[in-house]
């Protein structure tokens, strides 16, 4: 089985209301790519990729007028991909959806949703991801109440062989500094910001830790905006969002190669999964923010994970027309995992 996740930056843009492909030559919202070609650019690379399943962050808005299934299911259906169903949780209002697309001829999806509904006091409790989280964030004696922005998308997944597994897909993100004008207000809102990212890690790993106790097949993935030595607010809160979300124990610790190989190491040569243009600099910046993480059963079945960098993988680089639809579909790129499922 190859599952995938991936950030298609701006994914929303390229449909109308109803649902239908913006084919045309209008520019997108990724800078200098027209919609027809930013939706060639990906269509080329799920080909490519051909997955059984593919988790989707920044997919089609979801509200009362769009629907994500709809505007997925059509782009599937346009490009002849296999994948041709999908899945949404708890939409949220940032026109940034967590979507699972998948292929119905391999796997049966539902939305599973774990832990207790909440009111607005919240639960201290991991409570279902569409409620409220009470947490000390800054050890003041007094609980903060903790939200996401964008809800974890819960999938039980059952192979045609009747193997079960739990995925997990997530869009972790701090917010960014709007509105502070100086270096103190910008460094406060990052810090407040910062710490509200990582009380939703804490609460992610309080669902990942009771699926591990229960002894659930379990895979974490999807972007976490961080990561080992993302930024110099790591120093000061100890650990980022994804070694909490990995946890200590090693019995009950999640496993991502790339996330092993950036924390064994403070310099020198490190994977990523995205390309940033920095305007000021005049220069591209990479960084590892997207990760599959398994739990220590799937890990002995010998996975396989590959990061679709089209300047670091050999097979992507050395396909001309793969290269460009990778640079051109998104700021991120795919990671995959093959694993032998048991039967």
């Amino acid at each position: 089985m190859r599952l995938a996740t991936w950030n298609i930056e701006w994914f929303n843009s390229l449909f109308d209301d109803d649902g239908a492909l913006l084919d045309d030559m209008e520019w997108s919202s990724r800078k200098g790519v027209t919609r027809g070609a930013q939706l060639a650019a990906i269509g080329t690379v799920m080909r490519a990729m051909d997955v059984d399943a593919l988790m989707i962050n920044e997919a089609p808005d979801h509200n009362g007028r769009r629907s994500t299934a709809v505007a997925l299911e059509r782009f599937a259906a346009a490009y002849g991909l296999r994948t041709s169903r999908a899945l949404v949780g708890f939409t949220n209002d940032t026109q940034q959806e967590i979507a699972l697309l998948y292929d119905p001829r391999v796997m049966d999806v539902v939305h599973d949703p774990q832990g207790e509904t909440t009111g607005k006091r919240g639960s201290s409790d991991a409570p279902r991801f569409d409620g409220v989280f009470r947490i000390d964030l800054d050890i003041d004696a007094a609980e903060d109440l903790v939200r996401f922005s964008k809800p974890p998308l819960e999938v039980l997944l059952t192979t045609r062989a009747g193997a079960r597994l739990r995925l997990i897909g997530v869009h972790l993100k701090s917010k960014a500094p709007h509105g502070a004008s100086t270096p103190a207000d910008i460094m406060r809102v990052a810090i407040a910001s910062r710490r509200k990212q990582l009380a939703q890690a804490v609460w992610l790993r309080a669902r990942v830790l009771a699926h591990l106790e229960a002894g659930d097949a379990l895979i974490v993935m999807g972007d976490f905006n961080d990561g080992p030595g993302l930024d110099e607010y790591e120093g000061l809160f100890g650990r980022s969002s994804v070694e909490v979300v990995l946890g200590e124990c090693e019995a009950l610790r999640l496993f991502d190669p790339h996330a092993r190989s950036a924390l064994g190491q403070k310099i020198g040569a490190m994977h990523s999964t995205s390309r940033f243009y920095l305007g000021h600099e005049g220069r591209y910046m990479q960084a590892l923010l997207d990760y599959i993480m398994v739990s220590p059963d799937l890990l002995a079945l010998g996975p396989k994970w590959c990061i679709w960098h089209p300047f670091d993988d050999p097979d992507c680089y050395g396909d001309d027309t793969l290269r460009g639809a990778l640079l051109t579909a998104s700021d991120h790129f795919p990671v995959t995992l093959d694993i032998q499922m048991p039967s």
